[in-house]
């Protein structure tokens, strides 16, 4: 399978979603079935062809189950996409490690802020005591 066919099977929204349930784990045809129509409203015999295209693609694999029909995933063509963005990922590899160091700084300033006030809250108000007329 080429790639530029790869990423036309993958453009779709219905059929990355029923990969997205696969990678979870094998599901039934009508477990996938139910959960696609549910939340883009379309028909079973619609959600019967996304699977076909996949497994056609390369992308789904099938196997029978008594009458149930068991979709996975397959991970052979997802292994050459990945392959092939590669070479691209020098474009947001920096970017996304920095965004990650950033996080990180960020939430070292939250702890040391809330450990800081934690200590404040904690110490005992020395002014109350210090006060004129506070002596007994």
């Amino acid at each position: 399978m080429s790639l530029v066919h790869a990423f036309d099977v993958l453009g779709d929204p219905v059929r990355r979603r029923i990969l997205e349930l696969l990678a979870e784990g094998e599901r039934s045809a009508g477990d996938v079935s139910g959960v696609i129509r549910a939340e883009f409203g379309i028909s079973q015999p619609a959600v019967s062809q996304h699977l076909r295209v996949l497994r056609d693609a390369g992308f789904a694999v099938v196997r029978a189950d008594g009458a149930r029909r068991l979709y996975a995933v397959d991970a052979a063509p997802l292994q050459e996409i990945d392959a092939w963005l590669d070479r691209f990922r020098r474009f947001w590899t920096p970017h996304l490690d920095a965004l990650a160091t950033e996080i990180a700084r960020g939430k070292r300033a939250r702890r040391e802020q809330d450990d800081d006030k934690q200590h404040d809250d904690k110490q005992p108000d020395d002014k109350q005591h210090d006060a004129p007329g506070s002596e007994l």
